[in-house]
């Protein structure tokens, strides 16, 4: 397990990490391939959408281009007060601070569910997964935007020490030990000097009622906006 992927150091690395995040950010992760990403989704009409890890706002920005009804989570007060400052906290954002492997959402809450730069910091992703799937309707996408596994060994040893990086066998391991079916991925790169990130698009199963072994209580949720526990 990298350092970062303890919950306390990732906290306190976003805890200065978040003063410059969004001009760092844009040589991984830019707008382009943002807009990529959201076009792989099916958003529909009045979608309900997650963004898992939001940090300061980024990938919520491009969902409010699709959606009215946004709601974000993140661990990081740091991060999130960056994103209050964009969006207001309850004004075109519902914002919650929370864990991504313990979300604080009825089942079958969320047409979308997106996710970018967060699975990495996860201590437990299939975890993690399984809650993204469990708050998405039946039938709806979950999007994931990981560090793709470097090919180089120096770098291989420096991505083990600090965070997750997987490649797209590992990926599929975890979406389907998570209970996916479906999914695609793909890999993304600002530039060619970049880092790469490996982007999946997975369809959440269609339920038929009955107890999938999740834990979830997908059967009796109310399907309109989600509830904070």
């Amino acid at each position: 397990m990298g350092i970062l992927e303890d919950k306390s150091n990732a906290r306190l690395f976003y805890k200065y990490l978040s003063k410059v995040y969004d001009q760092i950010n844009r040589f991984n992760w830019n707008e382009e391939m943002r807009a990529e990403a959201l076009s792989w989704l099916e958003f529909g009409d009045d979608p309900t959408v997650l963004d898992v890890g939001c940090g300061t706002g980024f990938g919520t920005e491009g969902l409010l281009e699709h959606a009215d009804d946004v709601h974000g989570l993140d661990q990081s007060v740091h991060q999130m007060e960056k994103a209050f400052e964009k969006f207001g906290k309850h004004d075109r954002v519902d914002f919650y601070r929370g864990d991504a492997e313990r979300l604080p959402f009825r089942d079958d809450a969320f047409d979308v569910v997106w996710s970018s730069g967060s699975i990495e910091y996860w201590p437990n992703p299939v975890e993690g997964l399984r809650e993204l799937r469990r708050v998405a309707k039946p039938g709806g996408q979950v999007l994931v935007v990981g560090p793709d596994y470097p090919n180089n060994p120096i770098l291989q040893r420096v991505a083990d020490a600090i965070m997750l990086f997987y490649d797209a066998d590992e990926a599929d391991r975890m979406f389907e030990a998570a209970g996916y079916e479906e999914y695609e991925h793909h890999i993304q790169q600002a530039t060619p000097q970049s880092p790469r990130a490996i982007t999946t698009v997975a369809r959440v199963p269609g339920s038929d009622g009955t107890d999938d072994g999740s834990g979830s209580t997908a059967a009796n949720a109310e399907p309109s906006a989600p509830d904070a526990e």
